[in-house]
């Protein structure tokens, strides 16, 4: 099969924190695979800043070492490594201090997309807007990128979005979420709303409730101190978990267009109900074997924040009043594995015997690793003795069925150059963060008015008991992780 891939308008893709885990492991490899498919014109250029004092070469050398390191061999040849690497230049810019940004405003050019990718700490957003905008180095058509965490509060995620407004146009800003550039959750879109065979049972009548799981099988090691004062709830449910959501809840948009997709996942945050302390589960995992605990990673060992959470949520809509939504949420269990699960209900009056413990259909969006959809259908156990029922799984996996063209793209490539066009269909509006902040804080402050502790849980498991018993007491049970 051959790619289709649309070039973009020549560009300058300023990238702060070039010298970071990030722009490293992710940011450079995906432009390089951009540039491998002829989606990167000839014009265009990278244009990496960082504190450290390096020259261009030296830089280079640098991005070389971190392709050679995250991407696998097969996946890059190393005459396109080297032709990409042209295209890379380096300026050593202090972003608290006035060292290197004249030196940077003399590598942009006039008439040219300009996109500034912030790759470095969120304390440093407002600073690097306020000189991007002072210095004149931002144009009617620049683009302003920014990552995750965006705010820990309602208050500092207002507060950081007043910062940069104040600089940029709202149309300038590209909140990014990396979940929302996988091939699976575009395409949660595209089979809702581009095949007739699904929406008309997308609803509380035909749907019995959903679930949505990203775990991870890592601990918070290396980055302890950070996750110790967010927790899994403002690590995960508020932003990747609750766009997972908007995503597979929302109303069909009037068109496809940036804004009009929002506009429903809006409403569908703005919809969702307060969730009670009973209809949430904290866990924190434990030491076992040689693995260490979540205290010990964290280097707090009086630490009552959450590695792991589940919770119930209801939205009030219509729609899917009557259909819970159960989300969850961990490090250090089982498998890396986030999906979707759809569970439709059950015939309203079974007309075969022995059919009583068998499960409603399924549809299973799978995100990572493995990206594919599946459903789990009903169908006659083959061979003669009566008739039997059994249970079997339409599989689609994209890289059985779409060959080549369906490498394992990373989100990055796609929202990069989402970027470059000035599409900003897949990136949070400034009202959309705020409205999951509004809903989230209340959620940890009921927890903490009542100091309530973590349950402990085994690494390698599927989380602590009080998640099971959150699906067990409404007669349902969570798809097993890593099934």
């Amino acid at each position: 099969m051959v790619s289709r891939v649309i070039p973009v308008d020549p560009f300058d893709l300023v990238i702060f924190g070039a010298t970071g885990d990030l722009a490293r492991r992710k940011i450079l490899p995906a432009l390089l695979h951009r540039f491998q498919v002829g989606q990167m014109p000839d014009d265009a250029r990278i244009i990496c800043t960082a504190r450290t004092n390096l020259t261009t070469i030296a830089f280079r050398k640098v991005v070389r070492e971190a392709i050679e390191e995250f991407v696998s061999p097969e996946m890059y040849d190393k005459v396109d490594l080297t032709e990409f690497l042209k295209r890379v230049d380096y300026v050593a810019v202090n972003a608290t201090g006035d060292e290197g940004w004249s030196d940077l405003a003399g590598f942009l050019r006039d008439g040219f997309v300009r996109a500034f990718y912030l790759s470095v700490s969120p304390s440093l957003f407002a600073e690097i807007a306020s000189r991007l905008h002072k210095g004149g180095l931002a144009t009617p058509d620049s683009r302003i990128v920014v990552e995750k965490p965006f705010g820990h509060d309602l208050d500092s995620a207002h507060a950081l979005n007043e910062a940069l407004r104040s600089h940029f146009e709202e149309h300038q800003i590209y909140r990014i979420d990396h979940y929302l550039g996988k091939e699976t959750v575009q395409n949660l879109m595209v089979m809702r709303f581009a095949n007739s065979l699904y929406e008309p049972l997308w609803n509380s009548t035909h749907i019995d409730h959903v679930q949505i799981t990203v775990a991870e099988s890592i601990g918070v090691e290396g980055r302890g101190g950070y996750y110790d004062q967010s927790g899994a709830m403002r690590d995960m449910v508020q932003n990747h978990l609750v766009q997972l959501l908007c995503l597979t809840a929302m109303e069909p948009p009037s068109r496809f267009t940036p804004n009009a997709v929002r506009d429903e996942k809006v409403k569908v945050i703005e919809a969702l109900e307060p969730v009670a302390l009973e209809d949430i589960a904290r866990g924190q995992y434990r030491a076992a074997g040689d693995v260490g605990s979540y205290t010990d990673h964290a280097g707090n060992p009086d630490s009552q924040t959450e590695s792991f959470i589940a919770m119930k949520v209801e939205i009030g809509n219509w729609r899917w009043a009557g259909t819970p939504f159960y989300l969850r949420t961990g490090k250090r269990l089982r498998e890396r594995v986030s999906e979707i699960v759809v569970v439709f209900r059950k015939p309203p009056h079974m007309i075969f015997p022995n059919a009583g413990g068998l499960r409603g259909n399924a549809l299973v969006i799978r995100l990572q690793p493995d990206e594919g959809i599946t459903l789990r259908t009903t169908i006659k156990d083959p061979g003669p003795g009566g008739l039997r029922l059994t249970e079997v799984a339409l599989d689609m996996s994209f890289a059985e069925a779409l060959g080549e063209d369906s490498r394992a793209q990373d989100a990055y490539e796609r929202l990069v150059m989402d970027v470059i066009r000035g599409d900003q269909t897949l990136f949070m509006r400034g009202d959309e963060v705020e409205a999951a902040w509004a809903w989230a804080d209340p959620i940890i402050k009921t927890w903490e008015d009542a100091h309530q502790d973590p349950s402990p849980y085994d690494p390698g498991s599927s989380g602590p008991e009080d998640a099971l018993m959150l699906m067990h007491r409404d007669g349902r049970r969570w798809r097993q992780i890593g099934a």
